[in-house]
């Protein structure tokens, strides 16, 4: 009986770390998605075409293909779609002023669970 609690102890154990790494996992997606959600925002604001930006994203896809699709390419995709944002012309191409102002801003995409 003790042998059968040790091993049900260790295989919450393995589940406790499999749950904290996946947290952590959403947590890194979440960060990204925020941090694409205000490129493409901030691009909005500036009156970016849908075709420029239709061209990012499929620039961003056809980048990242893999045979196999999951969890960690759905954060690379993330990842490369926001460093295609963040390269838009039309960002470094705001005044300073109107940069400034938009950090100063709260955050509005807030996501709650």
């Amino acid at each position: 009986e003790l042998q059968q609690k040790v091993e049900e102890t260790e295989v919450l154990k393995m589940e406790l770390q499999m749950l904290e790494t996946e947290r952590v996992r959403l947590s890194l997606v979440e960060e990204k998605l925020l941090d694409v959600l205000q490129l493409l925002q901030q691009l909005r604001g500036l009156n970016i075409s849908k075709r420029a930006l239709g061209k990012i994203l499929l620039s961003t896809l056809e980048s990242c293909c893999d045979p196999q699709p999951g969890k960690a390419q759905l954060l690379e995709v993330l990842d490369t779609l926001q460093q295609e944002l963040a390269a838009c012309e039309l960002l470094h191409k705001q005044p300073l002023e109107q940069t400034q102002s938009q950090q100063s801003l709260s955050n509005p995409l807030v996501i709650s669970c």
